[in-house]
C-alpha cells in the first residue's frame, strides 16, 4: 500500500471518547546540601599569559580555549574560579599552581 492523503483518510483516529487516566506518584528523594569548593586564581603583574595560560592545561586539566578564557577573566576582573570540586581534589592543584609562582586560594561555598 503507498502512502497517500487517501489512504490516510481511511484511518480516522479519535481520542475523544477514551478514557481520561491520571494517577498520583509520590517521589521521595532526600537532598543533601554539600558545600563545594573552588579553586580561585588571583591576578598578578609578574606571570605572562601564556604562563597561566599553560599552567592552567597542565594542572586543572583545561581546554586550550578554556585556559584563555579563565586567563583573562583573572586578568580584567582580578580573579577567577578555575576549578570546582572536593576539596581533597583541589588541594594538589592549588598547591601546584602556588609552586609555579601564581597566586591561589581554594574558597568554599553552599
Amino acid at each position: 500500500m503507498e502512502f497517500s492523503e487517501d489512504n490516510i483518510s481511511r484511518f480516522r483516529i479519535s481520542f475523544q471518547n477514551q478514557e481520561k487516566h491520571q494517577e498520583d506518584v509520590e517521589v521521595a528523594f532526600d537532598e543533601e546540601v554539600v558545600a563545594s569548593n573552588q579553586l580561585v586564581v588571583y591576578n598578578d603583574e609578574v606571570n605572562s599569559f601564556d604562563y597561566v595560560i599553560i599552567t592552567l592545561m597542565e594542572v586543572c586539566e583545561h581546554s586550550p580555549e578554556q585556559a584563555e578564557q579563565c586567563t583573562l577573566q583573572i586578568h580584567f576582573r582580578g580573579r577567577c574560579g578555575v576549578k570546582s570540586g572536593d576539596f581533597d581534589e583541589l588541594v594538589s592543584m592549588r598547591n601546584e599552581i602556588c609552586r609555579r609562582g601564581i597566586s591561589a586560594e581554594i574558597e568554599s561555598y553552599q
